[in-house]
Order: structure tokens, then C-alpha cells, then sequence
């Protein structure tokens, strides 16, 4: 088994990366939470969140709160082992 093998490229970009160190921590997010807490834009934090959920890493729940639109998102017990790989993985590398 080689060194890199636990690295996934689905966290390779920072925002997902991002996505992912908050989800694992809290139980859930919204999107305006996350969105300042990661600096990003309306657009990035939705098509990095998609890929995400296309892996079903995560969960995405739409409701209303009154009349606004909510969504909120959730790490799957599947993104939570697929990124702690990821972070063993990291911390073997830099361990070499």
C-alpha cells in the first residue's frame, strides 16, 4: 500500500476540504454559517457542496424558516470515515 492511497482527490480542494473539517466538528451547518465561515462566494460554496453530496459525503436538508429558504447541511457517517482517511493519510505523509 503506497503512502498517497488514503488521500482523497474530492478533498483536495480547500473549500470542500473546508466543507467537510466543519461538518465533521458540528452536528450540522447552514449554508450562511458556512459561507462566513469559509470567505466564499454564494456560487462556490454550492457547486463544491454538490460534489460533495454527489459522493454522499453529505446531506443537504431544504426547509423554511417562516417564509425564508434554509439549507442546511450534514456530514454522512460514510463522509466521516471517507475524511478521517483523508486526514490519517495527511498526517502519515508529513509524518515521513
Amino acid at each position: 500500500m503506497g503512502i498517497i492511497d488514503n488521500i482523497n482527490k474530492l478533498f483536495d480542494h480547500r473549500i470542500r476540504l473546508g466543507i467537510m473539517s466543519i461538518l465533521v466538528v458540528n452536528e450540522s451547518a447552514d449554508f450562511v454559517r458556512l459561507k462566513e465561515l469559509l470567505g466564499v462566494t454564494d456560487g462556490n460554496l454550492a457547486s463544491h457542496a454538490k460534489a460533495l453530496e454527489k459522493a454522499e459525503y453529505i446531506k443537504v436538508e431544504k426547509t423554511f424558516i417562516g417564509r425564508k429558504p434554509n439549507t442546511r447541511y450534514y456530514a454522512t457517517k460514510q463522509g466521516k470515515i471517507e475524511f478521517k482517511k483523508h486526514i490519517t493519510a495527511l498526517e502519515k505523509l508529513i509524518k515521513k
